[in-house]
């Protein structure tokens, strides 16, 4: 089953209103920022309260809630944002400072608080997240006791693709419709080096977080095959360009599908009937984006105020309709309208056959990633 299968029996009715980047009532979140500031003991700022500086994937907190709390602490709120967990650590290790928030993917966060750079979570100032955390999602979190970070939310990795580019017979819920001739240079796959080799290790049966080297060899061997038809590596693109016919299939994220499926993607081009979302049957990612603070940050009272903004039920309600995802916030879930519920909640059936990604821990097999993605990389040069 797509994991957007819903959509055809309401795309024709249902309108997403947080979904819809203009027009109908927006929200106002400040009761709710301000609630959350002060159980995090954080002062409101009045005029000049200074910057929250987040760091995060590109249309992935909705404006409501930027305005919300800007407006009740005096504050601006900056966002910057990257395209895979990789760019954004490197830009870090290159001496990037000054973010207070951060949201990278939970495979990611071990990484970070191995070198020092961000700090353990104090729960006494997000009081809201132990309150209101969906525990159903438990299992999918690489660590539930939210030692370092704090799960925002959850995005599967699948194939977005123009239904009426598809040819005859090819199986757009398999791995093996990157290997198809006639979508020579139609095709992109994400610029993530474990994104598209856990694509590879789960096309041929083994676990998107392999660390025998043999596997890993054999997924970079299948990556290659793809290769001929693969026109780029990039995170953001296909968003648009699955829409234009640039591209016929673009390896990506669930939640910017649902972004365009229901609302013509933030441009609000209206809803896209034509545009599908396929999770490989042989196996499809799991991954929690999770907010960390950085151990460096000069705002973490910012910080604090905002994660417990975010787990508030009506935030996250607001904030679920924008980014077209679930947060896991049980609260906001419930008062989620069915359907829109049926788009951001995959079944149980569909989701038996994800993998969610961990972390490596150990250097050598990590290093033998690096030199992977490096072979895949300069072969796409050639």
């Amino acid at each position: 089953m797509n994991l957007l299968k819903a959509f055809v029996g309401v795309l024709s009715a249902v309108v997403v209103v947080g979904c819809a980047p203009s027009g109908g009532e927006v929200r106002d979140l400040s009761s709710q920022a301000r609630a959350a500031a002060e159980a995090s003991g954080c002062k409101l700022g009045g005029k000049d309260g200074g910057e929250l500086r987040i760091y995060t994937w590109s249309d992935y907190i909705a404006p409501e809630l930027v305005a919300g709390f800007e407006k009740v602490l005096g504050v601006r709120v900056v966002i910057d944002t990257f395209d895979s967990n990789e760019a954004m650590y490197d830009r870090l290790k290159s001496g990037a400072t000054g973010y207070d928030l951060m949201i990278p993917s939970s495979y990611m966060v071990s990484k970070l608080a191995d070198e020092g750079m961000i700090e353990e979570i104090d729960h006494s100032k997000c009081p809201n997240v132990r309150k209101n955390f969906d525990r159903s999602y438990a299992a999918q979190v690489a660590d539930p006791t939210f030692y370092f970070s704090v799960p925002y939310s959850v995005t599967y990795t699948g194939f977005m693709y123009a239904k009426d580019k598809m040819p005859a017979g090819a199986d757009v819920e398999s791995w093996s419709i990157l290997e198809n001739k006639a979508l020579a240079g139609r095709i992109t796959l994400l610029d993530d080096i474990r994104e598209v080799i856990g694509g590879g290790l789960m096309s041929l049966g083994c676990s998107v977080n392999s660390t025998d080297p043999a596997e890993i060899d054999a997924a970079v061997a299948q990556v290659l095959k793809w290769k001929g038809n693969v026109r780029k590596f990039d995170a953001e693109s296909y968003k648009t360009e699955v829409v234009d016919g640039s591209s016929w299939i673009g390896h990506g994220y669930s939640t910017d599908a649902a972004q365009v499926m229901v609302c013509g993607g933030r441009k609000g081009t209206g809803c896209r009937s034509d545009i599908g979302f396929a999770l490989p049957k042989e196996g499809f990612t799991i991954s929690f984006d999770e907010m960390v603070v950085a151990k460096d940050a000069k705002r973490k009272d910012l910080a604090y105020a905002f994660i417990n903004f975010v787990y508030d039920g009506e935030v996250a309600k607001a904030n679920m309709e924008y980014i077209c995802g679930v947060n896991p916030v049980r609260p906001g879930i419930d008062l989620l309208d069915e359907k829109t519920r049926s788009i951001v909640i995959i079944t149980p059936e569909t989701l038996s056959r994800g993998q969610v990604l961990r972390g490596i821990d150990d250097p050598q097999v990590m290093e033998h990633y690096n030199k992977a993605w490096d072979k895949i990389k300069a072969a796409d040069a050639k």
